[in-house]
């Protein structure tokens, strides 16, 4: 979509007559508006020139100050009111490209520990490397992007996340692998975080609510992708080599973006450090901040550690599972992508209070299911619980955009370590309760914490609705 704005320069000749050169671009889906604001400036500078000498002054001072506010109310209206399909995938494929990587290892991780001879406590921390650099960066790259700019940013991480993802193929034992995983860790917040401050600036009301549910469907579409390609790629050529194979693919989506991503009209810079400190306390005792940041942390804490652990329990007696079949269990993921769009419906009818109190109870209830025999079971109980930690998610990034309003990358920053640091808590603490219990004890810590969540939004959450303008 083509973005133009408005441009007046005024300039002052000597003598009776003042003569004002317009040089308009129009966006086409607002011409109407536009011509109408147009010819409201023009029937007013036509008026001053036809006064007097000894008025001409004091009109023109009165018309520039009313032409300039009438500009300023014309850049600051949103640039978007209903995003493009285009758009909207693109939005998508940002949430795919930053998530293919993130979780992809989960698949390998029985082969792996044979690979490596790691422990499930190792394992499970390999999964957690990449998660523990997100929670610690998110909140600098998100004062950092408030400091340079949007798309910039996010075209950048992307291409950087495709180094680390390459160098895991020579990793030679489980601490270099580790590390490579750290660093593609590094790389997700100047997409995540970033995203959701533009997503938040472009746009207002219903198109908030509604690329968010894509992004947050891209994202899931590329925690499955990351899974199910890594699986059967290792079947087929090797995880060496597939590593390489998403590399390329993160390469793609980084040239994707750059092209299709227009670029921010609303974004202005704040670099002053001070400031971003100031915005950073203030966020700290916010209560909306707060709460999203700790439901935040509930959710991953399970999403990890039911995901990372049960790939294990799979690959154990009676089930015996290999890697393709493993991927293939993480098909519950695709659910995610339908559920997460119907998500907004639910916020526009019910608020996100109530919404995320419903999906972290559907999510327990999945979580329990996991502990029958049969792998039917399983799988409708993984499936049940991916949604409701899908819809809890939509909903919390939602209720940070409507109702943060300053410092907004820095918040979506706050958010994602408390995310983060919940789902590297997740994938080490998971690891030790399954080496002592396996997975009837791992439940009940998920459950526990699940329990948590629905505390936090029951008594942290304002119940605020997310309403289209």
């Amino acid at each position: 979509m083509m973005c133009h704005s408005f441009y007046y320069e005024p300039l002052f000749f000597r003598g009776h007559r003042l003569i004002y050169h317009r040089l308009i671009s129009i966006n086409y889906a607002y011409l109407a508006s536009a011509k109408k604001a147009s010819n409201i400036v023009s029937t007013t500078l036509n008026n001053t020139i036809n006064n007097d000498t000894n008025n001409d002054a004091n009109n023109n001072v009165k018309d520039n100050t009313q032409t300039n506010r009438d500009i300023q109310a014309l850049k600051t209206q949103p640039p978007f009111y209903s995003p493009s399909w285009v758009l909207k995938l693109t939005i998508g494929l940002i949430g795919m490209f930053a998530f293919l990587q993130v979780y992809s290892i989960q698949a390998i991780l029985p082969v792996l520990m044979m690979d490596f001879s790691a422990t499930e406590v190792q394992a499970g921390m390999i999964v957690g490397a990449t998660v523990m650099a997100i929670a610690i960066m998110s909140p600098f790259l998100g004062m950092l992007s408030d400091a340079v700019g949007r798309k910039s940013f996010i075209v950048g991480a992307l291409l950087f996340l495709a180094i680390p993802t390459a160098l895991i193929a020579q990793s030679p034992d489980i601490g270099w692998m580790g590390m490579w995983r750290f660093m593609q860790g590094l790389s997700v917040p100047g997409i995540t975080v970033v995203t959701i401050a533009y997503i938040g600036e472009e746009f207002e009301g219903r198109a908030v609510t509604e690329l968010m549910s894509f992004y947050v469907s891209g994202s899931v579409l590329g925690g499955f992708m990351g899974r199910f390609l890594l699986g059967h790629l290792h079947e087929l050529i090797g995880w060496r080599a597939g590593y390489y194979v998403m590399a390329v693919m993160t390469l793609i989506g980084a040239l994707w973006v750059g092209k299709m991503l227009p670029s921010s009209r609303h974004f202005v810079a704040n670099p002053n450090f001070r400031s971003a400190m100031q915005t950073l306390g203030e966020h700290l005792t916010n209560r909306y901040v707060v709460t999203a940041c700790l439901l935040g942390a509930c959710v991953l804490f399970s999403l990890v550690g039911c995901f990372t652990f049960i790939n294990l329990h799979l690959a154990g007696t009676p089930y015996e599972l290999g890697t393709g079949a493993l991927a293939n269990i993480f098909a519950v993921y695709l659910i995610g992508v339908i559920i997460t769009p119907l998500s907004t419906t639910l916020l526009r009818r019910f608020g996100a209070a109530r919404t995320v109190r419903v999906a972290v109870v559907v999510s327990m209830i999945g979580v329990l299911l996991t502990l029958v025999t049969p792998l039917w079971g399983i799988i409708v109980g993984l499936a049940i619980m991916s949604s409701g930690v899908f819809i809890t998610q939509a909903a919390t990034i939602s209720y940070i955009a409507v109702n943060v309003k300053k410092g907004r990358s820095l918040a979506s920053g706050l958010y994602y370590m408390g995310y983060y640091a919940g789902g590297t808590m997740g994938a080490w603490l998971c690891g030790i309760v399954y080496a002592r219990g396996q997975w009837s004890l791992t439940v009940w810590l998920l459950l526990f914490v699940q329990i948590l969540a629905l505390l936090v939004a029951s008594v942290g959450m304002v119940k605020t609705r997310v309403r289209a303008n």
